[in-house]
């Protein structure tokens, strides 16, 4: 979501984008380790930029051609840079005959796909309040940023949905996995033992509770008040929208710049149409182990 209030709202990046190239966006921590023709194509190009060692990380901007030459790499959101390397590999590229990807299977180490008959839920969330005012617009970005993430309900949670019911593995995964701030990078999540209370029932439709989440060393937290709506038809939840508002403070080693003390923090979820590719973006906290996650 930095990426859209900054790169990706400059109109001519955004024209070069949907008229000059085919833009891909992917969570590098997967396809740089599978073992398939995807992770093989993602590697050539990564290993051309700086990022020489794909055990570490190779995350950034890169432009290549459709035989995996690697034009351009940027690792920062300066749209002035972005735009001028876009312009560039154009100058630079050279049409030629390009022999298809030979497909393979996918690596089912990194096989990530929704639970069938489950449920997928958009997930966001917005610090309030508690910033200090700045005029550093880089600043002013990460201050307001809204961040994005999905929730996967099982089949079996998705029909205790329909009865009227809330399991306790989605009470935790909920908890435990997205009620984080992650407005600023990558976040902690939480421990089994830092859910200190869970309160959440749903009755007549309407979901309502509170959450206490507390690390051990006290220096990170959220206790937060939820309200949300179910709704069901012909035996499928057709609405599922909740809030979680409280007061969080803390912050990670990917996420810093957190408001000091306690601030206000607020995560949004709504049921997603289930039928869009942002919906197979795996939730983050399912990153590298789908069962710790889901299960």
């Amino acid at each position: 979501m930095l990426d859209r209030a900054s790169t990706f709202a400059d109109p001519g990046i955004v024209k070069l984008l949907q008229t000059k190239f085919v833009p891909v966006a992917i969570d590098q921590f997967y396809q740089r380790q599978q073992k398939d023709a995807e992770g093989d194509f993602y590697r050539k190009i990564a290993t051309q930029g700086p990022w020489k060692d794909v055990e570490g990380t190779t995350h950034g901007l890169y432009i290549a051609t459709a035989d995996g030459k690697l034009l351009a790499f940027n690792n920062n959101r300066g749209p002035e840079r972005i735009k001028m390397l876009l312009e560039q590999s154009l100058l630079d590229f050279q049409p030629a005959a390009v022999a298809s990807i030979k497909p393979s299977a996918a690596d089912r180490r990194f096989a990530r796909t929704p639970p069938q008959g489950g449920l997928v839920v958009r997930v966001t969330a917005k610090v309030l309040g508690g910033y200090e005012e700045t005029s550093d617009k880089w600043q002013q970005i990460f201050q307001s940023a809204l961040s994005r993430d999905n929730l996967w309900i099982r089949k079996d949670e998705h029909q205790s949905l329909v009865r009227g019911e809330l399991l306790e593995s989605l009470k935790r995964r909920i908890a435990q996995f997205h009620l984080i701030d992650n407005t600023r990078g990558e976040p902690q999540m939480w421990d089994d033992a830092d859910i200190r209370k869970l309160d959440l029932r749903l009755d007549g439709g309407k979901l309502s509770g509170t959450v206490q989440l507390e690390n051990k060393s006290g220096d990170r937290g959220y206790h937060a008040d939820l309200l949300g709506f179910v709704a069901t038809h012909n035996g499928r939840v057709v609405r599922l929208d909740i809030v979680a508002k409280g007061l969080y403070w803390g912050d990670g080693p990917f996420t810093r710049g957190a408001p000091r003390g306690k601030f206000p923090l607020a995560v949004a979820f709504s049921l997603a149409r289930g039928d869009e590719e942002a919906d197979r973006v795996p939730p983050q906290g399912s990153k590298g182990w789908l069962p710790g996650y889901i299960e």
